[in-house]
């Protein structure tokens, strides 16, 4: 592997330095809408976010494909409670 030529960058690190304090927002952010009441919508854009990062970020992929799966339960138990009501 060579090094990469003087003035340039390496791409996949490049960008890995910017998403990776965004992504930590973005999840926080999630969260936060989630804990207000806004599970389906935080699931929405969980849903986004995995689409976009599904074949060029495995691993944010996967931080934000867990987060809607945690999600997604939570919404299911809220339908649940009101059909029960």
């Amino acid at each position: 592997m060579t090094d990469p030529a003087p003035g340039t960058t390496d791409a996949p690190n490049a960008a890995s330095a910017i998403t990776a304090p965004l992504n930590e927002i973005l999840l926080a952010s999630l969260t936060a809408l989630a804990a207000a009441g806004e599970v389906e919508e935080a699931c929405r854009l969980a849903g986004r976010v995995c689409a976009v990062y599904r074949t060029t970020d495995v691993p944010a992929w996967n931080r934000f494909n867990v987060l809607l799966h945690r999600l997604a339960r939570k919404a299911a138990g809220a339908h649940q409670d009101h059909a029960s009501s």
